[in-house]
């Protein structure tokens, strides 16, 4: 096993090491309560982390987020043998996201509800776990489940977001809270599912929301105290009102006069930073990804005019300060949720033969783009993915060349070859210094935009400001023909060249993250619940695990008393899969689970259990076609993102036409408008519906119960 290989240390790198080593060795050792120091110190230990292997002490597993491990017992030659070693059962059935990190032999990993648990790297034997008790009613402010994504270590302690909007600091060792910060205003919906990073003494973390009406920002806190250092908010906010915000002089000088309006500030414009964060000790920067517009539509957000800054942008700040160092926006007055957020990676290529220090950037608008870490500038920019939205980014410029077709406030409706669900999402991807290649979980998932009619703005609901595609089909071809249409897949993707080198195809676009090691392997866990490894060079799938759910996170790979793991968690979430419709018999209920792997391993899982699934349950009761349409546009705009679209659940949240409460409307209306579930998650929402309109909401989803059953078979 070659534990000490240096791959991609830059000599930068080694010298901030050896001078960080050399203050430590003079001072004999850091004094109680001097954080700074050893903030430092961990600083270091992160650039050089190819020195410990052993670990993966960051989200990335180094600051340059390639999600690369030089361990490299566990290779293409042997990979066969690899069998799982141990597994461990979460407490939630919700989704899993999280990036576990593994420190000198214990694993750190977020779950479902912001829990945090640590776990023997070797044994999988839990050591503790922390419950932040998260509200259930805080459910309702998580666009996307309530899924974690993952911590942040430094000096002893983790740090880690949760979906009602705080950052919090536990002690390694012990799991007891050391602080608690709000980070957000508690009566907006502003949740957090992104992984916070750590630096130079402080902790980096946004939120998401901006589909609910919120305003974006990044925030930076001291590791020691939780106390805000500095804020940067991504979009302008009320004119002629200052935040106090390190963003205050750039906002006004150059992102004011790209947003047209009153409708903007008032509703909150997006923009908000809800993953990918990114710390460059090279050039001592901090890299931001900004994600989409609120609401989705510019005609609507912004009359139709502006680029909008900064959303669909990549920002350069100063991490001491949060001051303004550069902003590239690959999305200019984006309005298809082409959110610049997905993981940056940063790297070392040598283009045109000439050494680049460069950010290699998968965005949801299928553009691969290369750009310069220094300037922001785009070296190269190129479809990873079939894109019919723009022709081309134009290098002179840096901008998209629109196809006016897209824009379809003035074009009117726009069929997108990929639509919201991007073409990468938050799913990571790695890059392999030994091929050369980036491999990203792709996929293509069409959609369809149209200006929203009759737009209402719903503080805390989802306001897209986009209409509905049309009724979702019933026949069996029409549905084979739907799915079709979703594609995944997992691309090697040649940064230099600009090209694809090998693909291997997927049955479903929503696949997890990726890891790529020394060993020529390249991991990813599928939707349909395998887990597979690939040669790195080829393409040449070589071993797959039948895990027994959807795995959406990245995997990481660690070493414990010598031996090589590869683990990952699983469990079903995630927005895809709630939003999505359940055309077929949903799974049976299995907790999240952490799996992890070795050359040798005997564990087995438990048999799986068939699904207990209980029928439909429309009752005999008589609704208008009023009540039903009604019921039918309230469903799909306010309920289908948890429930699934056409109320058809994928089998993660109740199936409502399953539901013993359908027949009984006040029970239903207890459920809906008095919040008799809320401790479960599901919220009250007498804000947004009243008691008619729950009535609706049954009548619709009673008409679904009752076609449903009567298209079962026999």
């Amino acid at each position: 096993m070659q534990h000490h290989r240096n791959c991609g240390i830059s000599p930068f790198h080694k010298r901030i090491f050896a001078i960080v080593l050399f203050a430590l060795a003079a001072t004999g050792c850091s004094q109680p309560g001097d954080v700074g120091t050893k903030s430092v110190a961990f600083d270091a230990r992160i650039v050089a982390a190819d020195s410990e292997p052993q670990n993966w002490l960051s989200h990335g597993r180094t600051y340059s987020e390639q999600r690369f491990s030089p361990l490299d017992d566990i290779a293409a030659g042997n990979v066969g043998g690899l069998g799982l070693a141990w597994y461990h059962d979460l407490d939630t059935f919700r989704g899993q996201e999280g990036t576990p990190l593994v420190v000198d032999g214990v694993m750190y990993a977020t779950t479902a509800w912001s829990k945090i648990v640590a776990l023997n790297a070797a044994t999988g034997e839990r050591i503790w776990q922390f419950d932040p008790e998260v509200p259930g009613s805080a459910g309702l402010h998580a666009c996307c489940d309530v899924v974690n994504r993952g911590a942040a270590y430094a000096d002893g302690r983790l740090f880690f977001g949760t979906i009602d909007g705080r950052l919090i600091a536990v002690d390694a060792k012990t799991g007891t809270k050391v602080w608690s910060v709000q980070t957000t205003d508690p009566e907006t919906s502003q949740a957090i599912s992104g992984a916070p990073r750590v630096a130079k003494g402080k902790v980096f973390i946004g939120n998401g929301g901006a589909d609910q009406g919120v305003r974006g920002y990044i925030s930076a806190y001291d590791q020691s105290t939780g106390k805000l250092a500095w804020r940067f908010y991504t979009v302008p906010g009320e004119p002629g009102k200052k935040d106090g915000a390190a963003s205050d002089e750039v906002l006004e000088r150059l992102a004011r006069k790209t947003w047209s309006g009153d409708r903007y500030w008032q509703i909150g414009g997006g923009g908000t930073v809800w993953d990918s964060i990114v710390y460059d000790p090279d050039f001592d920067r901090l890299y931001v990804g900004v994600g989409n517009g609120g609401p989705w539509d510019r005609g609507i957000r912004s009359n139709g005019e502006g680029d909008n800054l900064f959303i669909g942008s990549i920002l350069a700040l100063d991490p001491d300060t949060g001051e303004y160092i550069w902003h590239y926006q690959e999305t200019p007055g984006d309005q298809w949720d082409f959110t610049s957020t997905q993981q940056m990676i940063l790297a070392d290529l040598t283009i045109d033969g000439t050494a680049r220090q460069v950010i290699m950037h998968a965005p949801k608008n299928g553009f691969f783009y290369v750009i310069d870490r220094k300037t922001g500038k785009p070296v190269s920019a190129e479809t990873f993915v079939p894109v019919n939205w723009a022709e081309k980014v134009d290098l002179a410029t840096g901008r998209p060349v629109v196809y006016p077709a897209a824009r379809y406030d003035k074009a009117g409706p726009f069929l997108a070859s990929s639509g919201g669900w991007g073409a990468h999402n938050w799913h990571p991807m790695a890059f392999s210094p030994q091929t050369g290649l980036v491999y990203i979980p792709a996929m293509q998932v069409p959609m369809r935009y149209a200006t929203d009619g009759s737009f209402e703005y719903r503080p805390g609901l989802l306001n897209l400001g986009v209409g509905t595609g049309g009724k979702l089909p019933e026949e069996a071809a029409a549905i084979k023909a739907m799915l079709g249409a979703f594609q995944g897949r997992l691309i090697a993707w040649d940064p230099v060249a600009q090209k694809e080198v090998w693909r291997a195809e997927r049955d479903s676009p929503w696949n997890g993250g990726v890891l790529a090691t020394a060993g020529g392997l390249v991991f990813e866990g599928l939707a349909d619940g395998t887990f597979r490894a690939h040669d790195a060079k080829t393409g040449k799938e070589l071993w797959r695990f039948e895990a027994q759910q959807a795995i959406m996170p990245g995997p990481v790979s660690y070493a414990v008393n010598g031996v090589q793991y590869v683990a990952v968690m699983v469990g079903k979430g995630g927005a895809y899969n709630l939003a999505m419709p359940g055309f077929s018999r949903p799974d049976p209920r299995i907790p999240g689970r952490i799996m992890a792997f070795k050359l040798g391993g005997t564990a087995k899982l438990p048999v799986k259990a068939k699904a207990d699934v209980p029928p439909f349950q429309p009752s005999d009761e008589k609704f208008t076609a009023a009540q039903i349409a009604h019921g039918d546009a309230l469903f799909n705009s306010t309920c289908g993102a948890c429930h699934g679209a056409g109320a058809q659940s994928i089998g993660v949240l109740p199936d409502l036409r399953r539901s013993g409460a359908l027949a009984n409307g006040d029970v239903w209306r207890q459920i809906v408008i008095d919040g008799m579930l809320s401790d479960n998650g599901m919220a009250s929402f007498a804000k947004y519906l009243s008691p008619a309109d729950a009535e609706d909401i049954r009548a619709y989803v009673n008409d679904r119960a009752r076609v449903a059953k009567g298209a079962e078979k026999p």
